[in-house]
């Protein structure tokens, strides 16, 4: 698994060649064996592919455009033209799966310090389980891409998928058409700290 790790890369080029649904099947799998916050295993995922995904990806390129002109995220608008590029690569890979917390509460909602930390715990959990997925894909030959650019289109994701709770990321999968470099990280000495007691 550590080579794995050392090998994933975010892809943004992929093949259409399409995923066979036993390879789907083994990384969500991954996904769900993922450690949760107090066993909640607060996830479900929805695959789509073909005209279901075309179907999500027109919800999410109204939600870009609504965004132009009355943006959910206001201070994020600078990254809105990298969501357009997002949304390009999401139509090349042949299958994404959307990530929905079925506890998650409404993203407008004010929280007290009790539901904060619930929500913060799941999120927490859900990251684990993508994390999984996009080892598993890169084991298997797949490349895949962890997506949050799906926020500007928050509220049309959310009533195009008409799931219960709150959607968290998607994750583009297929065979990659690319090989990218190694992204840099930061230094060891500004990211560890060691506290050594008696």
């Amino acid at each position: 698994m550590l080579t794995a790790i050392e090998k994933r890369r975010s892809i943004r080029k992929y093949k259409e060649t399409p995923v066979s649904r036993e390879l789907l099947e083994e990384i969500l799998r991954a996904g769900m064996l993922a450690p949760s916050s107090k066993n909640r295993q607060p996830w479900k995922f929805v695959v789509t592919t073909g005209a279901a995904k075309r179907d999500g990806l027109a919800a999410m390129k109204k939600g870009l455009e609504r965004e132009k002109v009355s943006p959910l995220l206001p201070e994020s608008g600078c990254h809105l033209a990298g969501a357009y590029h997002t949304l390009e690569i999401m139509g090349q890979a042949p299958v994404i799966v959307w990530i929905v917390n079925p506890l998650g509460l409404d993203i407008h909602k004010v929280l007290d310090p009790e539901e904060r930390i619930y929500e913060i715990c799941n999120a927490q959990s859900v990251g684990a389980a993508i994390e999984n997925m996009t080892l598993a894909a890169e084991e298997l030959g797949l490349g895949s891409l962890w997506i949050c650019d799906i926020y500007f289109a928050y509220e049309e994701l959310q009533q195009w998928l008409g799931e219960e709770g709150e959607l968290i990321a998607a994750l583009a999968i297929g065979y990659g058409d690319e090989e990218p470099d190694k992204r840099p990280r930061k230094a060891v000495e500004t990211v560890i700290a060691w506290r050594d007691g008696d």
